[in-house]
């Protein structure tokens, strides 16, 4: 309908049979498309997605994905849905390089346990453009990465005043300070905890507005590693209403050097235009116990 509206000449490929598209579908519409020769296979979803295509085509056409899904661990997804759009923009006009990257496949249930096990599905060749494009999610041996995230944690927990809500993020980094004060998080969710104690598990939107009515309120975010995606993806129920009531110097973002070393900004989508300009910026990120770096926000 969107293209219809906008006047541009599209052809609908494949049908879905249900409420919800099948893996089946989505190979089948793939390998459809290079029958009729696109130059580029443009999709919404996250790593299930990708893995189906990829599947389907291999390595005949480029593919570029917007992100829609919670987790994107495969280095073919654009930061933002603009992002994807300017790099599509830039690939057209035979700006944007072709090359080949990773796809990968994480076990969910797995993850939601605390354990990431991530499996290499193929590759895919894609557009690039430096900022447009992200690396696959960095998947870290223990050792050194955990010793850096308790360091940070610490920091985090010390500061915590009495009294003052505390709303934790996704990921491994964040549920590093759920594991401090003694409470259980929910890895891909959000939880927010006061005076130590866990007060709301897996919130959602209006939780969170609840809470921050209650009184003063923190927001503890950390980024796709290898990613750098701070804002709007697998932390939905932080939604602009609730940054606004938190307010923009009320966050505290954290990571640990080795999930900033390729990083050169971070990324925000909140889907709230005016928001994320306020966001874009220079913001400190906490580490280590003293130890910050400040990055870039766009």
């Amino acid at each position: 309908d969107l293209l219809r509206e906008g006047g541009l000449p599209h052809q609908v490929v494949g049908r879905t049979r249900g409420r919800q598209t099948t893996a089946e579908e989505t190979k089948e519409a793939a390998r459809r498309m290079v029958e009729l020769g696109v130059s580029l296979l443009l999709f919404a979803g996250g790593d299930g997605t990708a893995c189906d295509i990829v599947e389907a085509i291999d390595m005949e056409r480029p593919i570029l994905g917007i992100p829609a899904g919670v987790k994107m661990f495969s280095a073919v997804f654009a930061p933002t849905p603009k992002a994807a759009a300017e790099l599509l923009i830039k690939f057209l006009e035979g700006e944007a390089q072709i090359v080949e990257r990773a796809v990968m496949d994480v076990d969910e249930e797995a993850y939601r346990a605390g354990r990431l096990t991530a499996t290499l599905r193929g590759y895919a060749k894609t557009p690039y453009a430096p900022l447009l494009l992200l690396g696959g999610k960095e998947a870290v041996a223990a050792g050194d990465e955990e010793l850096m995230k308790e360091a940070i944690a610490a920091r985090v927990v010390e500061a915590m005043k009495p009294g003052v809500n505390y709303i934790l993020g996704p990921g491994s980094t964040v549920a590093k300070v759920a594991e401090l004060l003694g409470v259980e998080k929910t890895l891909l969710g959000i939880d927010v905890v006061r005076d130590g104690r866990l007060i709301v598990k897996d919130a959602s939107e209006e939780d969170l507005l609840r809470v921050v009515g209650e009184g003063e309120t923190w927001i503890v975010l950390s980024p796709l590693g290898g990613q750098g995606s701070l804002l709007g993806r697998g932390n939905q129920p932080i939604s602009p209403e609730v940054l606004r009531g938190v307010g923009l110097d009320h966050i505290l973002v954290i990571a640990t050097p080795t999930k900033l070393r390729d990083l050169r900004a971070l990324t925000v989508d909140t889907g709230d235009q005016e928001l994320d300009e306020a966001l874009r910026g220079y913001r400190r990120v906490i580490t280590g116990y003293h130890e910050e770096r400040v990055m870039r926000i766009i």
